[in-house]
């Protein structure tokens, strides 16, 4: 059941194909939508479009920004449109103390903005409602590219998953179901007491280098170099790396390729392999948030 929002606004800045689909559920939920930076057809029933990113502010309730935020000099990641759209400050000033700002993660610079203008930052893909079910697509999606990349079937191959947080407990789990002998690398006792139930290998940081030499598959999870150099020397010919961690990813990729190994990044899977999907989590999340600040408070607030 969607929650009734009528009479509330959101601006809508930027984003990928998974905002498509976002927005078509925040307007099935009453909320009107200002778009700036997306692709949306003109004339769509509670769609506002602009080019302006200050009159796209104008009487919101909450702006959404790219799950990538705005780097370091303000600019906005708008993979959509051939428009470039910097968001500064200034232009900020105009929201609302209090007023919702979503992002995905973000930088210092939003971080520093947000904080200084009195707004709420909410970095969706740190809530658990939003990290854990974004995990499945995001899963899915590499494993997908490794049964394009590898000359044998993912049943039967030897993978390692580097890190067990959300994405690689279910990365884990998923590779497990599909016939990998899979080890997890991880750090914590407990974590490692889970992988174990799991039926799969645990394995520390200390020794994962020992690991290496006979895996098919690689799959890295922490945004921390952890496949360095002399980590990959121990790596054999044909092994196939993805890195899923947020860029610049965990891995030497410049030493990859002189190694001659296949090492790729695969920034925001979700929004390329299942759109729809994804964009309803983000969707149901913060219609949550604006249904909670209507009832009389906000979640974690």
């Amino acid at each position: 059941m969607q929650p009734d929002l009528d009479g509330i606004t959101v601006a809508v800045i930027g984003g990928d194909a998974r905002y498509l689909d976002m927005i078509e559920e925040l307007l099935a939920s009453g909320i009107r939508v200002n778009v700036t930076g997306l692709p949306v057809k003109d004339g769509t029933s509670g769609v506002v479009l602009s080019s302006s990113l200050v009159d796209s502010l104008k009487g919101v309730k909450a702006v959404v920004l790219p799950i990538l935020g705005i780097d370091d000099k303000g600019l906005l990641h708008c993979v959509l449109s051939e428009q470039t759209f910097t968001l500064t400050e200034e232009i900020m000033a105009a929201l609302p103390v209090k007023t919702l700002v979503f992002t995905g993660l973000a930088g210092t610079l939003l971080k520093q903005m947000t904080a200084s203008l009195g707004l709420r930052l909410i970095e969706l893909m740190n809530l658990d409602e939003v990290a854990i079910l974004n995990s499945i697509p995001s899963s899915e999606g590499v494993v997908q590219m490794a049964m394009e990349m590898l000359p044998i079937t993912i049943h039967g191959s030897s993978a390692i998953v580097i890190g067990f947080g959300r994405t690689g407990r279910t990365l884990s789990r998923l590779l497990w179901a599909m016939g990998a002998r899979t080890g997890v690398v991880a750090r914590k006792t407990a974590d490692m007491a889970r992988i174990i139930e799991m039926n799969l290998t645990p394995v520390s940081f200390t020794e994962m280098r020992s690991f290496m030499g006979e895996v098919d598959i690689i799959f890295n999870t922490v945004p921390a170099p952890v496949l360095t150099e002399d980590i990959l020397t121990g790596i054999k010919p044909g092994t196939v790396i993805i890195d899923l961690a947020t860029a610049p990813g965990g891995t030497d990729f410049q030493a990859a390729e002189r190694l001659g190994l296949r090492a790729v990044l695969t920034p925001s899977l979700p929004g390329r392999v299942a759109p729809k999907t994804a964009g309803r989590i983000l969707a149901k999340a913060i219609t949550g948030f604006l249904a909670g600040e209507t009832a009389g408070g906000l979640p974690g607030f």
